[in-house]
């Protein structure tokens, strides 16, 4: 977040700027900038961002198209990723895509660089009345809240938010797909007028076939202190939703009178999945939803979520300090295959964990200048060849290489672009929940290497706080040393901005700190999106060309369990699959557990973990069984998933209608 040339204390009184945290916190701040500059001039090179160009807004768009991986829409290429991502967005996540591609189609114009589609060809609004486009259909409300357009078939005086939807085709009640109509041009069209949440789902007050109650699976059992947090509904559309007067509810920010919200986050039926659980073709496909919700999450709000053009930093091809996380990571599974953080990272927390857990200010005090030196030079030759010996090595200088490592990488562990927004949010004092769904979004928005990396030091730094009483580390001093070091930018500022800045990257430490358990779990409505979204590829891959047709008219609608319960699409019976193995029975696979598979016949009440302690019952013949089954897990895998390594909580049944084409594995969890 810090350039070199700002790095000096401001002249201003500090107790009178907007950073309202304690004196002693900001020491630290500035003790750490001070010697973020006496390193970076006593000979370190610091690589220098490649010279950015200024940029219009419609190159920004262009980047955002292509990083939530809708970069058809700017090539005009016929692929079956970004149809089938448009055709899973919610209302509110529509209107961003809408917004950004309309904003890039009107500077290409003004440029008359090329041809682009309008944006009515993406989204359609062919049967709206003449002059009710999305050109022309914006009003002051609209600059608040996602766009809204009036759907076909509805009366003048109603109106709902735009989602696209597959468009020409039908369904007919079967749940067999019909010819299309003829004569649309458009990719996509809005839905029906049945109000849709985040996953699909009918809305409160819709009627839903084979719908269970709260009380049926959920633990309501929540203390006077503590509030629900829900990952079942798109963050957006409960923005959207809720009365306005509810939105701005002022909070500070002051450590004296400031106390994080307790949430309670429920099982679904479905369990709890985490960021690992699932496969990584399906986790790229929930950054990109993440990215554009994050979008919808602000635009909701009024917030723009701009963003520069994105630093250039080249970054050093060997050797540990400067390289890229995922350079790193491609030599570290030369030695082992499954590492998802650097493995010298990992040495640095052995080495602080080993004797420097108690150690007073254990990242606030320097190490020695000239050993830290000279660690750096070895790690950098040594390192990869394993010669370089750890024992010399005392937890100080491992602290302090451990701020260099993250502060030296090309780009910062956490997007910087983004602060500006979290600032504009925090400053309109939202509830706390509101805080952390945006934070929620941007970590799932993370590349894997970032994401895995930033949980194990949250992890870590857990560790270390928890020992405050002896080390005076609290989760101010961390977050407010670790700041700058985790959030950088080279860019130029003056010190107020720089202090309003790392104000705000210190409190969105001190979230991911508070909420570590539930930070990592992925909300249950982007799976569902994930779900959806491989169905609608594997159809457009079939290249037929009534289904081809058919994507481009309607949403695949399909029936649902229940809008307060998983909201998550069951198949039709007659796109189940057809074999030998009844209805409601799987047939489970343990490859490293028996040479045979086993047919369980489910109930509603079969949970993951019931079929794992059958399996180590059947198979078990002695304690050394019984220890191997210890770290397996119960996996759905293929389908309209790629893998999902199942929460031992989940109702298997409910899954299998979700998924009836799932194989079902047990196997061991992978792990960091």
């Amino acid at each position: 977040m810090l350039s070199n040339e700002s790095l000096h204390s401001p002249a201003f009184n500090r107790s009178n700027s907007q950073a309202s945290v304690d004196s002693a916190s900001m020491e630290d701040f500035w003790r750490e900038t001070e010697s973020m500059k006496e390193n970076s001039m006593g000979g370190q090179e610091e690589q220098a961002p490649a010279e950015v160009k200024p940029v219009d807004e419609g190159e920004l768009e262009a980047e955002w198209l292509q990083d939530v991986g809708l970069s058809t829409l700017i090539s005009g290429d016929e692929e079956e990723d970004g149809k089938a991502l448009l055709s899973t967005l919610t209302r509110t996540q529509a209107a961003a895509v809408k917004k950004r591609y309309n904003t890039y189609t009107q500077t290409m114009r003004k440029k008359n660089k090329q041809s682009v589609r309008d944006v009515r060809d993406i989204f359609g609004v062919s049967e709206s009345p003449p002059g009710d486009t999305c050109d022309n259909h914006t009003t002051q409300e609209e600059k608040e809240l996602p766009v809204v357009t009036k759907t076909s078939g509805s009366s003048p005086g109603d109106a709902s938010l735009s989602s696209p939807a597959l468009s020409d085709g039908s369904q007919d009640e079967g749940g067999k797909f019909a010819l299309p109509r003829s004569g649309s041009v458009s990719i996509l069209e809005t839905i029906p007028d049945v109000p849709v949440h985040s996953n699909g789902s009918a809305a409160p007050g819709q009627p839903v076939q084979n719908s269970v109650s709260d009380d049926d699976y959920l633990e309501r059992n929540i203390p006077p202190e503590a509030e629900e947090l829900s990952f079942e509904v798109s963050y957006s559309e409960m923005v959207t939703e809720a009365p306005k007067r509810n939105k701005f509810k002022k909070s500070d920010f002051k450590k004296e009178d400031y106390v994080f919200t307790k949430f309670i986050v429920q099982k679904t039926r479905f369990g709890l999945t985490e960021a690992g659980d699932l496969s990584a073709e399906d986790m790229k496909k929930i950054r990109h939803l993440s990215l554009i919700e994050l979008t919808a999450f602000f635009d909701a709000f009024g917030i723009p979520l701009k963003r520069n053009k994105t630093e250039k930093v080249k970054g050093r091809d060997n050797g540990i300090f400067g390289v890229p996380l995922t350079v790193l990571l491609d030599n570290d599974r030369k030695k082992d295959p499954g590492v998802k953080v650097p493995l010298v990272l990992q040495k640095f927390f052995e080495k602080v964990e080993e004797s420097g857990l108690e150690s007073e200010g254990i990242f606030r005090l320097s190490g020695c200048t000239a050993k830290v030196k000279q660690y750096r030079e070895e790690l950098d030759t040594k390192f990869n060849t394993d010669k370089f010996k750890w024992d010399k090595m005392c937890h100080r200088e491992a602290a302090v290489m451990l701020k260099a490592f993250f502060r030296e990488l090309p780009t910062s562990l956490f997007p910087v672009e983004y602060i500006p927004a979290f600032i504009t949010l925090m400053e309109r004092g939202p509830h706390i929940k509101v805080q952390f769904q945006a934070l929620h979004l941007m970590v799932m928005a993370l590349p894997d290497a970032n994401r895995d990396t930033a949980q194990a030091l949250m992890t870590f730094f857990n560790k270390v706080i928890a020992n405050e009483s002896k080390n005076r580390m609290s989760i101010w001093n961390i977050s407010t040393v670790m700041a700058p070091n985790l959030f950088f930018s080279r860019s130029k500022h003056s010190d107020y901005e720089e202090l309003r800045l790392a104000n705000t990257a210190a409190h969105i430490i001190r979230l991911m700190l508070n909420y570590q358990k539930i930070l990592w779990k992925v909300p249950c409505f982007l799976i569902s999106q994930v779900r959806r979204m491989n169905e609608a590829t594997m159809l457009l891959k079939k290249q037929l060309p009534s289904v081809r047709k058919l994507l481009r008219r309607k949403t695949i609608e399909r029936e649902v369990t229940s809008p307060k319960t998983s909201k998550v699409l069951q198949k039709s019976p007659s796109l189940r699959r057809m074999s030998d193995v009844p209805e409601g029975v799987i047939r489970v696979h343990a490859p490293r557990l028996s040479k045979v598979s086993m047919a369980i016949q489910l109930n509603s009440q079969t949970k993951a973990k019931d079929i794992l302690a059958k399996f180590q019952y059947e198979n078990s013949h002695g304690s050394s069984e019984c220890i191997k089954i210890q770290n397996q897990r119960l996996y759905e895998i293929g389908g309209n998933i790629g893998q999902h390594c199942l929460d031992p909580d989940a109702y298997i049944l409910d899954v299998y209608h979700v998924n009836p084409q799932a194989e079902w594995v047990i196997k061991p969890q992978s792990s960091f």
